[in-house]
């Protein structure tokens, strides 16, 4: 393996850069900001080199030993051997699973930080900004190239701290401060049922390196895949997933995170810290059954609908982008669910390209409209912002799928996975999801790019600088090729051995092959962006909530998932910190500590009647000891 040591380089570089901003050049923004770019491209550059030196297809680890307690973890596993201990090595994994996310991670986080560069130029906290942008891109990275369980475990509780430093970076923000405990506090419900999954195939297989549980895997799967502990352990690991992709019931930090900081929501909601759990289920697929795949399955479905729901009525222009990235990752889980790793990463990918577009070309929409994010405030921004207009709606094409736009053909995909698993419910789902992401994006996008201003803020909007706009043109390129790039091949042969690479005229026609997803794919999305244009493109005011009525209250609202938490287990939790205060106080306080106080109070008062102060008495009473000993003895 050429360059071997370019991977070490790429995920140390932005801990370097975090280290050196935090402990020397916190005072100015242009070096620390320059120090975090520099990283993250270097890491991008590398990256490159490294897969034109040994390919996309290259399938090797490289590790140091670390943690060993014990003697060495059976290797050659059977129903009795048990665990004689745990080692555990410091290692990187690479193949084109990871090879593949390094170039997202790395390339993708670049043009964010670029972008950063301007939109955080008048905030004095900038250089801290930048610090924890590499500590995040530090933490991902490790999620990324980790080769076995428990550094993931580390790498990914780190990204929940870095997440949690950057959605409540305007820490003076009491919301900003609200959503970033919230982020942080839901994703550790999910990561307690991750760890416990862990400490599961550790117990029953006694490894935690991804290669050989595989192996393990691989020679007892007729013992293993029979027992329901395995079932339980692919589902516990499904829950890490479920709180960093923010998948049902754990979905209701994401939106909140959008009051952190326009680039930390694309960082966040494109192809980082929400891909991870999309990640992770790819890299340990090997461990679940089907009857964890069947669930997976289904809530990745629910989650897409609901997420689409919600989508419908909100007025915030981040929220809708954030509502729309966490219906697009309940897509990438039914995926999984569906047998379709493929698919999943195919659409992570090219979601990555126009999700991240998306978001700046709204960072950018802010910025011109000085900071408001209501887009009923704005309104005909398209001659005001023309290049945000033309990126935003390559970014918007390919969310809704039409061809030949990147998410076109990633969606496409999934959809064919329904039909090949024959799960014509979950393809239904599917389908009416497409239609409201077509919906709600070009509502979004007709309120905001067409009609009159709304306010003074749009009429005097202008175009963002050219370190905002050059990163939007780039991610359009890829937003509007990446569908047909061959990013499917190097997927395909991860999960696959024998996978068909295709050539890029095969790739272009690969949606010909499943006529029917496609065909159904375009007619539900362009009668969504139909019945956006019919009813929003000259809008003042939107007329669904006086046609929906309740519906559209419950949608605007969230459908009160808050509410109900807040209800049922914030205040139940609540109230059992309550009943177990009033136990220790009354119980232990008042009985247990009572008695032992009462009773060291009784025998001080005993014990006090002794110390007379007179010597007759104290010779008298050593006289009679005196006498009992020897009456004792003697007796005897």
């Amino acid at each position: 393996m050429k360059h071997e040591l370019f991977p070490w380089l790429i995920l140390f570089l932005p801990l370097l850069s975090a280290t050196v901003i935090a402990l020397f050049t916190l005072r100015s923004k242009t070096i620390s900001s320059l120090i975090s770019i520099g990283a993250v491209v270097a890491g991008f550059v590398l990256t490159v080199l490294f897969i034109s030196a040994n390919g996309f297809h290259v399938n090797a680890e490289t590790s140091k030993n670390w943690l060993s307690i014990g003697a060495e973890t059976s290797k050659n596993w059977s129903s009795t051997d048990g665990i004689t201990g745990l080692q555990v090595d410091f290692g990187l994994k690479l193949d084109a699973l990871s090879l593949m996310m390094l170039l997202i991670v790395t390339g993708v986080g670049g043009l964010i930080h670029i972008y950063s560069y301007a939109y955080m130029d008048e905030d004095d906290s900038k250089a801290r900004f930048f610090a924890f942008l590499s500590l995040f891109t530090f933490s991902m990275l490790g999620i990324v190239l980790s080769n076995n369980f428990l550094q993931m475990f580390i790498f990914w509780e780190l990204v929940g701290v870095s997440s949690y430093l950057l959605i409540g970076f305007w820490y003076g923000k009491p919301s900003a401060g609200d959503a970033a405990k919230k982020a942080f506090i839901t994703n550790r419900l999910g990561d307690f049922g991750f760890l416990l999954g862990i400490l599961t195939i550790w117990g029953v297989l006694g490894s935690l390196n991804f290669g050989e549980l595989q192996s393990i895997f691989a020679a007892h799967s007729a013992t293993l895949l029979s027992a329901g502990v395995i079932t339980i352990a692919g589902l516990l690991i499904f829950c890490g997933a479920v709180g960093k992709s923010a998948q049902f019931p754990l979905h209701v930090w994401l939106a909140d995170a959008m009051e952190g900081p326009t680039p930390v929501s694309a960082l966040i909601h494109a192809a980082t810290m929400v891909a991870a759990g999309v990640y992770m289920l790819c890299r340990v697929f090997f461990l679940l059954n089907a009857d964890a795949l069947h669930v997976i399955a289904y809530i990745g479905g629910f989650t897409a609908l609901l997420a689409a729901l919600i989508a419908v009525q909100q007025n915030d222009i981040k929220r809708i982008i954030a509502y729309s990235t966490l219906s697009q990752l309940g897509y990438m889980v039914m995926a999984v669910g569906l047998n379709g790793q493929t698919a999943a990463m195919f659409h992570l990918t090219t979601h990555a390209f126009f999700k991240a577009l998306l978001f700046l070309a709204a960072g950018s929409v802010i910025l011109g409209m000085h900071h408001e994010q209501d887009i009923w405030h704005m309104g005909n921004l398209r001659k005001k912002m023309p290049i945000t207009f033309i990126t935003f709606l390559i970014g918007a094409l390919a969310l809704s799928g039409i061809p030949p736009f990147s998410g076109f053909y990633s969606k496409d995909s999934i959809f064919a996975q329904c039909l090949e698993q024959k799960n014509y419910l979950l393809f239904g789902v599917a389908a009416l999801v497409a239609g409201l992401t077509a919906f709600y994006t070009f509502r979004l996008f007709f309120v905001v790019f067409f009609g009159k201003e709304k306010s003074d803020h749009a009429k005097h909007a202008h175009e963002s600088s050219l370190v905002i706009t050059v990163p939007l043109v780039v991610l359009a390129v890829f937003a509007a090729i990446g569908g047909f790039i061959g990013v499917v091949n190097y997927y395909g042969s991860q999960f696959t051995p024998d996978h068909e690479t295709l050539t890029f005229v095969q790739q272009l026609m690969e949606p010909l092959k499943t006529p029917v997803p496609m065909c159904i794919g375009i007619a539900v999305a362009l009668i969504g962006i139909f019945l956006a244009f019919s009813i929003y493109k000259n809008a003042d005011t939107d007329p669904l909530p006086a046609k929906l009525g309740v519906l559209s209250t419950a949608m605007k609202n969230r459908f009160y998932f808050d509410e109900i938490y807040e209800a049922t287990f914030i205040r139940a939790h609540d109230t059992i910190a309550a009943i177990c205060g009033a136990i220790d106080r009354f119980l232990l306080e008042g009985f247990i500590i009572g008695i032992i106080r009462g009773g060291t109070d009784l025998s001080g008062r005993g014990l006090r009647l002794l110390q007379t102060g007179n010597l007759q008495t104290y010779a008298f009473l050593f006289v009679l000891g005196v006498a009992l000993v020897l009456y004792f003895v003697l007796g005897k």
